[in-house]
C-alpha cells in the first residue's frame, strides 16, 4: 500500500521524485505506460502503448527494472515475455481488470470439462489472467489481441475447428461479424464467455444516433470491446492501436467521435487540433482501474529501488508463464 508520506505529496512534487530517481538509476529502469494512463504518468513514460506492444518492449529493454504503469495483467504478460530475466514492478497492486477477473481458472477449468472440448480451440482475450493463458498454452490454444483476432479466428475457423472464446464476448461477437459469419454460424461455431469490459458497455446505440442526427458526416470509431449493437452502427472498428492511427491519417476538418477510454480520446484530440474529435458518450467513460496508478505511486516504488527495496513485483510462477508462452508463441506465428 501507499506509504502516507506519499500520499501527502503533490503531483508536481511527485514528477520531480521521480525525475530524479530515474536520473540516478538510470538505464537500470525502464518506465512503460499504457494509453489509458492519465496525462502526468504518460509524460514521464520511456514508452507508451498497448498491452501487447508495451510487454515487447518490456522483453527487448535491457533495463532491470520495468515500472509497468498499467493493471495487474499486463504486468504479469511482461513477465511472462520477458521469461522471468526482469524484474516487472506495478506501481499501484491494486490496479486490476474487472473483465479479467470475470474469467478465474476455477470457473474456465469447469466450464472446459462441461462442454464437448476435444471440437474446440481455447482462444483467450489478453486482457486475462497469466493462469488462463497457460490455460489456453496447455490445451493447443492462443492469445489474442483486439488487432489480431480476426486472423486467430480466421485461421482456426479456416481449418475447420470450433472455438472457446474469453473472456470478452463482445470482442468475440465483434470479430466473428467482421468475419462475416451469420447468428446461426456463431452459435455453432463459438463458444462465447460472458465476460465485458465495464467502460465500453457504456457506449449505446442511442449515443450513435443522437450524434449522427446532429451532424451525419461525424465519423463513429469504435474499439471492438463495444457491444454488438453499437459497432454494428460505427463507420470504422478497431484496436487501440488502430484508433490512434485512423484519426492522425484523417483528412484535416474530419469529425470523429470515438468509443473507448476518455483519457486515451482527450490525448488524441489534444494531437489533432486540425479534426473535431469527442468523446462517443455523454458520461465520461474512464477506466478507474488505470487511473489508480499516480505519480506518487510510480515515485514511491522508484525511490524504493534506490534504496534496493523492490516493491509491488509482478512473477509470474514459472510453469504457468512456460505454458502462457506457448499460447502467445502460437498467436505470434499467425498474426
Amino acid at each position: 500500500m501507499l506509504p502516507n508520506k506519499y500520499k501527502a505529496v503533490t503531483h508536481e512534487a511527485s514528477i520531480n521524485k521521480i525525475l530524479d530517481a530515474k536520473k540516478k538509476l538510470g538505464k537500470k529502469v525502464f518506465i512503460l505506460a499504457h494509453h489509458y494512463q492519465r496525462d502526468e504518468i504518460v509524460e514521464i513514460a520511456d514508452a507508451v502503448g498497448d498491452s501487447l506492444k508495451l510487454s515487447k518492449i518490456a522483453a527487448a529493454t535491457k533495463s532491470k527494472y520495468i515500472i509497468f504503469c498499467g493493471v495487474h495483467f499486463m504486468a504479469e504478460t511482461a513477465d511472462i515475455i520477458n521469461k522471468g530475466k526482469k524484474v516487472v514492478i506495478l506501481p499501484d497492486i491494486n490496479a486490476g481488470c474487472p473483465m479479467a477477473d470475470m474469467a478465474e481458472i476455477e470457473q474456465v477449468e469447469k466450464t472446459w470439462m462441461q462442454i464437448d472440448n476435444k471440437d474446440f480451440i481455447p482462444v483467450t482475450y489478453i486482457n486475462s489472467k497469466a493462469q488462463v493463458k497457460a490455460f489456453c498454452g496447455k490445451n493447443n490454444g492462443y492469445i489474442c489481441t483486439s488487432s489480431n483476432a480476426d486472423k486467430i479466428l480466421h485461421h482456426l475457423f479456416k481449418n475447420n475447428k470450433k472455438v472457446f472464446f474469453l473472456p470478452d464476448k463482445n470482442l468475440g461477437i465483434n470479430t466473428a461479424n467482421k468475419l462475416g459469419l451469420s447468428k446461426s454460424e456463431i452459435k455453432k461455431k463459438l463458444f462465447l464467455w460472458d465476460g465485458y469490459c465495464p467502460v465500453h458497455m457504456l457506449f449505446k446505440t442511442e449515443q450513435v444516433e443522437k450524434i449522427k442526427q446532429a451532424d451525419p458526416e461525424v465519423n463513429i470509431l469504435v474499439h471492438p470491446e463495444v457491444p454488438p449493437q453499437v459497432a454494428a452502427k460505427a463507420d470504422f472498428m478497431g484496436s487501440t492501436e488502430y484508433i490512434i492511427d485512423t484519426v492522425q491519417k484523417a483528412k484535416k476538418g474530419t469529425k470523429w467521435a470515438i468509443a473507448t477510454e476518455v483519457h486515451l480520446v482527450a490525448r488524441i484530440a489534444r494531437k489533432n487540433p486540425d479534426k473535431h474529435i469527442q468523446l462517443l458518450s455523454s458520461p465520461v467513460c474512464m477506466c478507474s482501474m488505470m487511473d489508480r496508478t499516480s505519480p506518487q505511486h510510480v515515485a514511491y516504488v522508484m525511490e524504493s529501488l534506490l534504496q534496493n527495496k523492490i516493491i509491488n513485483r509482478i512473477k509470474v510462477e514459472k510453469n504457468t508463464a512456460r505454458l502462457a508462452n506457448l499460447a502467445i508463441k502460437r498467436m505470434l506465428q499467425i498474426s
